[in-house]
């Protein structure tokens, strides 16, 4: 598929078919988001992947709970379609870690005064760029996808369900699925309209353009 052609077609999909999803594709999305971009060249980051649908279930178990999964909601009831989760995680250690090594030379990562040097959190921005080459190759491979949050208060039961190491840290998940029609939760792009590129680009200056 021609790139523009996937960046068209990208959309959050909330519900799948039945049917499983073939490992070498998960794997091309996996190895893909490798190719992500990332500080440093930390790559600080770590993919859980769930394909076997007692570990997808296990998952919304941790994160939805039993009385959720009891009674889902028309989002929880789609999402759960999904035969594949992939949960992103990111490492803060890592990148302290790799910044005072000796072509960086910050100071000892152990610090405060180490984090405070980043503008922003730049673990969370490359793992979420990592996300999205997986949501843009899942279009390319004739897939659905969907990026959306973990609840914070459901860290600690998903990490310790999948034996996620105290340094990394979930920045969402990803549904991953053969994507069925829309049926009527289509999401707020079908509520609110995209906006024009010359609405939200300002070109040499923002306030007070000329």
């Amino acid at each position: 598929m021609e790139f523009q052609e996937v960046v068209r077609r990208r959309r959050m999909v909330r519900r799948y078919d039945d049917r499983p999803v073939d490992p070498a594709v998960v794997a091309r999305l996996l190895d893909n988001a490798t190719r992500a971009p990332s500080a440093g060249f930390t790559q600080g980051w770590g993919f859980l992947v769930l394909e076997e649908p007692a570990d997808v279930r296990r998952y919304w178990e941790a994160t939805a709970g039993p009385e959720r999964l009891a009674a889902p909601d028309r989002w929880l009831a789609g999402m759960t379609t999904a035969p594949v989760v992939i949960v992103p995680c990111s490492s803060k250690a890592a990148y302290l870690g790799r910044y005072a090594e000796p072509d960086k030379g910050w100071a000892d990562p152990a610090t405060q005064e180490e984090e405070s040097r980043w503008a922003v959190p730049y673990w969370h921005m490359d793992t979420a760029m990592a996300a999205l080459l997986v949501l843009q190759t899942a279009v390319d491979e004739g897939l659905g996808a969907c990026f959306f949050g973990v609840p914070p208060a459901a860290y600690p039961g998903l990490k310790e369900a999948f034996g996620i190491p105290p340094q990394f840290d979930p920045i969402g998940a990803i549904t991953v699925g053969h994507r069925l029609p829309d049926t009527g939760n289509q999401g707020s792009p079908a509520r609110r309209p995209r906006r024009p590129a010359d609405e939200v680009v300002h070109r040499g200056r923002w306030q007070g353009e000329r």
